[in-house]
Order: structure tokens, then sequence, then C-alpha cells
């Protein structure tokens, strides 16, 4: 009897010792790169955003922002999508754009969020024409004295009127280069963990961050800043990228170098504003009010998302190695 209780003892440890050895064999898992993604419909309620001749930026946004968090949903079971409104009221319901504003940075900070992504639309406004439509005669006086007198003299008249802009595509905006204080600034009440890459391995204990007074930590917390800009830049390249291969026109990445995009300043993670389309533009209008026009964009988002998310996690299992 005890002999067959230590044979069964030690089948028990060679069994364990087994599985842990073959379960070893596939080597290191990659860590998650993206836990929870924040989505921001732009404008809503108070604030209609751009308007094109039938419809409002702030209801373009919406729909196209609710289609991608589901589509992401779908490829991506396990992240965490946070929305900063999914009706048509200003973020938070706030009564002002400036409080609504807050609330969108201030909800994806406390969040914890990895990546935030702001859908707008882009506006061109009108072009002006003037032209000469025909001339009238008007008396004017020459002369002095008794050589003074009047003669009529020819002038054009005008036709003025405007046309809207031509203007299309898309742009997907990263913060200016410039705002590198207001990003390092927006760190300074959360918690961040050691490592400066998030797909690092981070230590298990969260530290309060100091304040960005500190000379030697403002150094740290923007070393964050530099690895978010390079982040938020490889995925505007990439949704860019993405957008042309369906056939629409890119106008590219770009930055707001004066007033700067505050929400993009704002939030404590890699972030980007991507204007989907000129609702200005009749024509991209009727694209981004349709359905074909609104799964092809949330298909080229969800795609560079894809590529995005597969680079940061390859970088994670294969070491510090290249940037990215």
């Amino acid at each position: 009897m005890r002999r067959r209780i230590v044979f069964l003892i030690l089948s028990s440890f060679f069994a364990i010792a087994l599985a842990s050895f073959t379960g070893n064999d596939q080597g290191p898992q990659p860590k998650a790169a993206i836990r929870t993604l924040i989505i921001d419909p732009g404008h809503g309620g108070i604030d209609p955003g751009a308007r094109g001749s039938f419809s409002t930026e702030a209801d373009v946004s919406l729909a196209v922002s609710l289609k991608l968090g589901k589509a992401i949903q779908k490829e991506f079971p396990e992240l965490k999508i946070v929305y900063t409104r999914t009706t048509d009221v200003m973020a938070g319901n706030k009564p002002t754009k400036d409080q609504g504003l807050r609330y969108r940075a201030d909800l994806a900070n406390e969040s914890a969020g990895d990546l935030f992504i702001a859908v707008h639309c882009n506006s061109a406004g009108y072009i002006k024409h003037r032209e000469v439509s025909g001339y009238t005669y008007k008396t004017v006086y020459k002369g002095k004295g008794s050589k003074r007198k009047a003669v009529k003299q020819k002038v054009p008249k005008y036709r003025s009127w405007t046309t809207p802009s031509p203007a299309r595509g898309t742009e997907t905006y990263i913060w200016a280069v410039n705002k590198n204080d207001a990003k390092v600034n927006s760190m300074n009440k959360i918690e961040y963990y050691g490592e400066i890459d998030s797909t690092g391995a981070a230590p298990q204990i969260a530290l309060d961050l100091p304040d960005p007074s500190d000379p030697a930590e403002y150094a740290r917390m923007l070393i964050y800043a530099q690895q978010f800009f390079r982040k938020s830049l490889n995925l505007a390249e990439m949704i860019e990228k993405e957008f042309a291969a369906t056939g629409r026109v890119s106008r590219g990445v770009k930055q707001r170098n004066d007033a700067g995009i505050w929400v993009l300043q704002a939030t404590n993670m890699p972030s980007i504003l991507v204007e989907i389309g000129f609702i200005s533009n009749r024509e991209e209008e009727e694209y981004l009010n349709s359905d074909k026009g609104q799964d092809e964009i949330v298909e080229d988002i969800v795609a560079a998302l894809k590529g995005y998310k597969e680079k940061l996690e390859s970088r994670s299992v294969a070491g510090s190695g290249a940037a990215f």
C-alpha cells in the first residue's frame, strides 16, 4: 500500500514537471500593449461642430465612433473601451464646451487609458469670387476754375459670390512639439509605473509622480512625453496609409503649432485626432454619412490599430530593441 502511494506521488510530480516544461516551450508571451482605449467622438449637444449641407460633425463623429468601438471590441475582445460620450450631448453633459473638453481629458486620465483616439470631421468654409459683371458711367469733375467741367467716366460693376471649398480627404493630428510642456503637465496628478516604455516589464508598485517643477523629474516626464509622441506619430502614419490604400485622399499627419489641440496635450497617453473627411464638401459629406463610407473608415482605423498593437507587442517580447 505504501509503495503504491509513493508511486502515485512520484507520478504526479513528474506529470506536473512535464506540463511545466512543455508549457514554457512557447517562449515569452507578448504583453498587452493596449488594455484601455479611449474613443472621443468630437463635439456634441450644445456644440454641433462643423455643419454640412444636411448633417453636423457631432452626429457623424458619434456614428463613426460607436461603429469603431464595436469593431475594435470584436477584433480585440479583451480590450476595454471607454467613450467620452455615446449620445448627442456635450461630453459629461457639461454646460460649456471648455468644461466638456476638460471632462474628456480627465475621463481618459482617470480611466488609465493606454491610447486616446478622437474622431472629427473637417471643414474648409467657402471660397470668395469676384468678377466684372458690366459697366456704368458716373460724373466726375476735372480742371479748376473756369476750366472745370463735368465728364462721364466708365467704371466697372462687380458681382461677388461664394462657392464651397473643393477640399477633401483625411488628416490625422498629433499634438504639436511646442506643446510638450502641456503634455508633461498632464502627468503630474496621476500615477505611473517606473518603466518608460509601457510595453516593457512594469514594476508591481505604482509611484506618485513628483512635481514637474523638479528639473530631474521634469526630464523623466519629458522622456515619457517623447515616447508618447513617437507612438502617436506611428499610429497616425499607419491610419493615413490605410486611408490612402482605400482610395481616400490622404492629406497626411499634421500638427497645429499655434494653439495646439487641447485634448491631445492634456491626456497622459499616446493620443491622436482623426479628421475623417470634409463635411463642407457635399460629395464627401454623403460618403461620411453612408454605411459604406463609415464602414470603410472604421475598417481602415482598425487595420492600423491592429498593426500598431502587433508592433508594440512584438517589441515587448524582443526586449529593448529599436524604438517604435
